[in-house]
């Protein structure tokens, strides 16, 4: 495999990489609406974290921080032929170090039910019920910093 780099920013090129992997992950492989991908959140103050092989964007997630100090990770999508190579796992864990340096206190994930347990594995706790969002079934996730 490719080395691989990882930028974190809200940099144009970061933002086009990030929607780029989106596009293909959720809209084309999981059928999403556009409009359901992409949204008011994802703005040119919208910070991503990207992996790249090569000058190939391979990975992704997005983070945004509420008025509270909350972080919120999202987003998160691998490239199909990356996937099972803890990539997605180094999108989130930047965040995480990134959160941690504007003092967040914890960050939340509205994760895919059939995510939770990839989330789980990173330390995250399921916290409320379950719901649909975009029509598919979510739970809120939470960790501590």
């Amino acid at each position: 495999m490719t080395k691989v780099r990882i930028e974190v920013g809200n940099a144009g090129y970061l933002r086009a990489a990030s929607c780029f992997i989106r596009m293909e992950v959720f809209v084309r492989e999981r059928a999403l609406a556009m409009t359901d991908e992409f949204d008011q959140n994802d703005t040119p103050d919208t910070v991503y974290s990207v992996l790249f092989a090569g000058d190939l964007p391979v990975a992704t997630a997005r983070f945004l921080l509420d008025e509270e100090g909350t972080a919120r990770i999202g987003r998160v999508a691998t490239q199909k032929d990356y996937r099972g190579k803890q990539l997605g796992r180094q999108a989130v864990t930047v965040l995480e170090i990134f959160a941690k340096e504007k003092q967040t206190k914890q960050v939340l994930i509205h994760a895919e039910l059939t995510a939770a347990a990839f989330y789980e594995q990173l330390g995250y706790v399921r916290m409320g019920e379950r719901y649909e969002e975009d029509g598919v079934p979510c739970i809120t996730l939470v960790k501590k910093l």
